[in-house]
């Protein structure tokens, strides 16, 4: 079976994004169009079990091992998501697992084996959340985590549950709706708060919430919550699964000099960004880091610094087709007019308007 989801991937990766989104879009949609409506039936304990059951012996249930199946292939959808360059490569495959979870959620399984799917489905519904955000479906994404989310309350999730929220909250942060993400991280904190005290989800949460706050400008509560966040540390075992919740400290140094970046502040956030430029990075981080230095050159004036950093954060959105690099670029694209009389600024500003296709300014 993984095979052929990885025959899948393998095929979309030689394709463009907007083949990708033809091929796959429109049943997407009709699978989240399901999954709604199974998701909005009466709690499973106001179901009649029995007289469903009976019909579900006619029809066929599905076993503790085939739900184990879906598992294992959760968990392969999301490294194969990690390890490729281009995320949207994974899309195809995690959009035909969606409908193989959202066929079983269809059926008449038993109060426990269907909290059991809704757990799968909330974690690849967040999969498949990632790979359309990383491709600026922001709607599409949004509509993933709103459904993870619904199908985490139904699991009775609660770390599941503030992921997803979390990572709709993210798309805010990205959109620079500060006063809209805020509340909505604290909703998940909230959530995380019933979770696991051995898992890190709370601490990501925070992570993500400096984000929002430092947004909004305020320095102080934005420092506060990347060292609550800090604490993740301290935590021993296995503090996440490497799928929905992969969060383990590692990304502090990047995200704290995204926050300073975010409040104007060059003076805090160039070393700690060089420190993460250091450290064994995914291309998407990588390119993330190197345009935050690249924007430390706009604060500093110094368009040498601007190009150098600029330049090597093109080529990286090049190589992954990242829309997350591409959308920081358009980002730092904003601040160029004061710099464009340089012509390599000029030749910057031109590529970036070739690889995102619109001017910033």
């Amino acid at each position: 079976m993984e095979d052929e989801f990885d025959q899948a991937a393998n095929r979309a990766s030689r394709l463009g994004l907007s083949e990708i989104d033809n091929m796959n879009r429109r049943e997407l949609l009709r699978l989240m169009s399901m999954a709604g409506t199974v998701l909005a039936a009466p709690r499973a304990a106001d179901l009649d079990w029995e007289r469903l059951n009976d019909v579900a012996g006619r029809t066929g249930r599905l076993g503790p091992a085939t739900v184990e199946q879906y598992a294992a292939l959760n968990r392969h959808l999301w490294n194969a998501y990690a390890a490729s360059t281009s995320k949207a490569a994974a899309f195809p495959a995690v959009r035909n697992q969606l409908g193989v979870l959202v066929s079983g959620l269809q059926r008449s399984n038993g109060p426990a084996m269907h909290q059991r799917l809704c757990g799968l489905a909330a974690d690849l519904f967040q999969l498949a959340g990632e790979i359309l955000f990383d491709c600026n479906q922001y709607t599409e994404a949004a509509h993933c985590y709103t459904l993870a989310a619904t199908a985490s309350k139904e699991a009775d999730a609660y770390d599941l549950w503030a992921c997803a929220m979390t990572r709709h909250a993210f798309i805010g942060v990205y959109e620079r709706q500060f006063d809209k993400a805020a509340p909505m991280l604290e909703l998940a904190a909230g959530l995380a708060r019933r979770g696991s005290s051995s898992l890190s989800t709370r601490y990501w949460v925070n992570a993500v919430h400096a984000q929002a706050l430092a947004g909004l400008g305020d320095l102080d509560a934005c420092k506060r919550a990347l060292d609550a966040a800090e604490e993740v540390h301290q935590l021993r075992g296995d503090i996440h699964n490497g799928g929905w919740l992969r969060f383990d400290g590692s990304r502090l140094a990047e995200e704290r000099g995204t926050c300073y970046v975010e409040l104007g502040r060059a003076d805090l956030a160039e070393d700690v960004l060089l420190n993460a430029l250091n450290q064994n990075l995914s291309a998407r981080r990588r390119g993330s880091v190197l345009t935050d230095l690249a924007m430390v050159g706009v604060l500093r004036r110094d368009p040498i610094q601007l190009v150098m950093y600029g330049d090597a954060a093109l080529d990286t959105a090049r190589q992954t087709r990242s829309g997350v690099i591409g959308r920081k670029l358009q980002g730092l694209q904003r601040h160029l007019g004061p710099f464009l009389g340089d012509s390599h600024v000029g030749y910057l500003d031109a590529q970036i308007t070739s690889l995102t296709g619109a001017a910033a300014h």
